[in-house]
């Protein structure tokens, strides 16, 4: 299975999307946007960005554990991953998200 963005429509009727790796998981989710072209620029945004590591930011959680947010050239965060228990599964969500972003398909959940 290919990685692909899902972009969805929430329950307020924004809307929103995920990063998914080829095993279904979440990679990176995004922010919601009050309308679907601005959902698709961010996705394209995503592609653009995510192959640059100046783009990543690591940041720590309430928990303790870490997680990334990966931000566009004008600093705006485009999406967040899940949180991680040690430093190298971060760095391997990082890596998948390098990997799988530039090129992953666009679907409607």
């Amino acid at each position: 299975m290919a990685a692909k963005f899902e972009l969805k429509v929430a329950a307020n009727g924004k809307f929103f999307f995920n990063l998914k790796a080829g095993n279904g998981e979440v990679i990176l989710s995004s922010q919601m946007y009050k309308a679907k072209p601005y959902a698709l620029r961010g996705i394209a945004s995503v592609k653009k960005n995510a192959a640059d590591d100046a783009r990543y930011e690591i940041k720590e959680a309430a928990n303790g554990e870490q997680f990334f947010v990966l931000k566009a050239g004008n600093s705006q965060v485009i999406g967040k991953s899940e949180t991680y228990p040690t430093k190298q599964a971060l760095q391997k969500g990082i890596a998948s998200v390098k990997k799988n972003g530039p090129d992953a398909a666009v679907v409607e959940a």
